[in-house]
């Protein structure tokens, strides 16, 4: 059941069109993420389906209504901000309380549903607490609580862990995903940190110039990219400009720089002479001290070796261009040497290919 539509939305500033023409339809319960890169326009999406925004063409719906006009506190929804937006001289369950007190809730009311929100993000001993006194994640799950105190319809995500180090972005994540699994409430996050959308989406609307690029779920962004945005935005890839020397069927021969590159399931026409882009995730390519039986292996020179702990990243040099790789490390202390001569290859449906 659809539960939130836009349609033909656009929003612009002066002479800078933030949202232009977007249409997206959001299924009741559904968890999408809105991913890209600043000033995409995410956050206006998001706000001008919160209200505080009113969109110059477009009309937004909410459950089958028309609520393009309608105020922020006539939607139904429940928001975390980036900033936490906690109210200093107030305990944690007075910031927690401070909707239902709006909403003119009876005390008792109040009390019992404060305790469920804070039980439900783990805070139910920090009640008198005031948010000088928390971590900053303890902090984010005071706004998360006091945004699922109302019983929202809809709850709506801004960036909301954007302020936190690696380890509690990690922890909130999940925390996140199992309350959105709990609740199951309708949900919109904006993000541009690629594992957080991965992780919390059901779908992923990746935003690129005010437009949506793409919609699908996680792994269909991720695995099968429609356009050369989404491809080179999501991952980490090596872009290789190359000739088109052979056209079979979806099957594409080209060369680069004297190498011969085969790519398989092609979904786009290509003629022979055609520049193009070669697109390689990083974690595609294998590297070897000898060659090996993939489609597409060749002789390079190691030209970084950098060791990030669970992973090592090599960067090898194939004729003037570097291509990255990460592999796994095993703890073997096999890595290869600054300087070896190795071998690089992919499978040829690991490989992209859209036109310059």
């Amino acid at each position: 059941m659809e539960h939130v539509r836009l349609e033909g939305v656009s929003k612009s500033y002066g002479s800078v069109r933030a949202v232009d023409d977007l249409s997206l339809s959001i299924e009741l319960g559904e968890s999408i993420a809105l991913l890209g890169p600043s000033g995409c326009g995410k956050t206006t999406t998001l706000n001008l389906v919160a209200g505080f925004l009113v969109p110059d063409a477009g009309i937004i719906r909410i459950g089958g209504r028309d609520v393009t006009g309608i105020p922020p506190n006539k939607r139904k929804l429940g928001m975390v901000f980036q900033s936490y937006a906690l109210f200093p001289h107030m305990t944690v369950a007075d910031n927690v309380a401070f909707g239902l007190k709006l909403r003119r809730v009876g005390s008792s009311e109040q009390k019992q549903r404060v305790t469920e929100a804070l039980d439900m993000v783990r805070l139910g001993g920090l009640s008198d607490r005031y948010p000088r006194q928390l971590s900053g994640g303890q902090q984010q799950r005071v706004s998360l609580a006091r945004a699922l105190v109302v019983n929202p319809e809809i709850m709506l995500f801004d960036e909301p862990l954007s302020n936190l180090d690696a380890k509690l972005r990690e922890e909130m994540r999940t925390e996140l995903l199992e309350i959105q699994e709990r609740v199951k409430i309708t949900s919109i996050y904006v993000t541009h940190d690629q594992d957080e959308a991965l992780v919390l989406a059901d779908r992923v609307a990746v935003m690129n110039e005010g437009r949506i690029e793409q919609v699908g779920t996680p792994d269909e962004v991720y695995e099968t990219p429609t356009t050369p945005f989404v491809a080179k935005f999501l991952g980490e890839s090596n872009v290789l400009q190359a000739t088109v020397a052979e056209v079979s069927g979806t099957s594409v021969v080209c060369n680069l720089e004297g190498h011969r590159i085969r790519t398989d399931g092609c979904t786009q026409q290509f003629t022979a002479g055609e520049q193009v882009e070669v697109i390689l995730r990083t974690q595609a390519i294998s590297l070897s001290s000898d060659a090996m039986s993939l489609d597409n292996c060749f002789r390079a020179r190691l030209s970084h070796v950098i060791y990030l702990g669970g992973h090592i990243r090599y960067q090898v040099e194939l004729g003037t261009n570097r291509v990255s790789l990460v592999e796994a490390n095993r703890g073997d202390h096999g890595v290869v040497q600054k300087g070896s001569d190795v071998f690089v290859g992919w499978s040829a449906r690991d490989a992209l290919l859209v036109k310059l």
